[in-house]
């Protein structure tokens, strides 16, 4: 089903990375096809008028496919960007709720990373195909989505990176955790966009040390990158519905995102 809000409004000179929020937007379930040839949903807000604009694939955390990471997609369609989200737990409990369907996922080791680029890729490539797309598009990634949206930077051709507080790129899960992921270390020397990093220094996984290990590997090889990291958060600062919601981190990170993706998707 379709949302429609409002009445259009406008922002900035160029309608977006500024300050102004769009008032007319839609959003809705959308079928793309991704790895493979499979037809997975995803939920995709654009602006309803408006100049032509960059793109942004949200890629859900491990909890999967939610109404919170959908809000934040609705976010991007508000600063004026075209955004969508793809079910990455689309094939392992088709129609389920996102904790089934999290669940499901992780008891099959977790969403391969070829699949999981064979799915963001398509839902990159359908947002160049809409018709107010100005060509531009970036990732952004939550907990697992942060290390996929890395990847997706160095694999795709997109236009920046976002990683929020994701874990396991310079090391493997714990086996306990039951999620079937290498390290993804040695794909940094491909990386082909500018990354933004958004970190918390309570965080566990990624731990600061990890975090500054990271930011040495992308300084070594040149590859044009920020982090931020805040004290007093942890893992999942940016998550209003969780004890873990730290405001003021997450109201500065917003920020950053919006400065970044106002820079690289303009």
């Amino acid at each position: 089903m379709a949302i429609y809000a409002g009445r259009g409004g406008r922002c900035d000179a160029t309608g977006i990375g500024g300050a102004g929020v769009r008032d007319a937007l839609r959003a809705g379930l959308v079928t793309i096809t991704g790895a493979g040839g499979d037809a997975i949903d995803a939920y995709l807000a654009h602006p309803i008028d408006g100049p032509p604009t960059g793109g942004v694939v949200v890629i859900h955390h491990m909890p999967g496919w939610d109404a919170a990471t959908k809000e934040i997609t609705r976010r991007f369609a508000a600063w004026g960007y075209a955004a969508i989200c793809p079910n990455l737990h689309h094939r392992d409990a088709p129609g389920a709720d996102p904790d089934d369907a999290a669940a499901a996922s992780r008891a099959a080791g977790g969403v391969p990373d070829e699949r999981m680029l064979g799915d963001v890729g398509a839902a990159v490539e359908h947002l160049r195909g809409l018709g107010s797309s100005n060509g531009k598009v970036a990732t952004i990634g939550y907990c697992s989505g942060g290390r996929q949206s890395v990847l997706a930077g160095c694999r795709l051709p997109v236009d920046a990176a976002v990683n929020c507080y994701g874990a396991f790129v310079l090391s493997a899960p714990p086996s306990a955790l039951g999620i079937d992921w290498d390290p993804i270390g040695d794909a940094l020397v491909d990386l082909r966009c500018p990354v933004l990093g958004l970190f918390g220094d309570e965080d566990k996984n990624p731990t600061p040390e990890e975090v500054a290990e990271l930011d040495r590997i992308l300084t070594e090889h040149g590859k044009e990158h920020e982090f931020h990291s805040y004290p007093d958060a942890g893992h999942g600062f940016f998550a209003v519905d969780r004890p873990s919601y730290r405001p003021v981190a997450a109201v500065d990170g917003w920020a950053k995102v919006r400065d970044f993706f106002g820079r690289h998707l303009s």
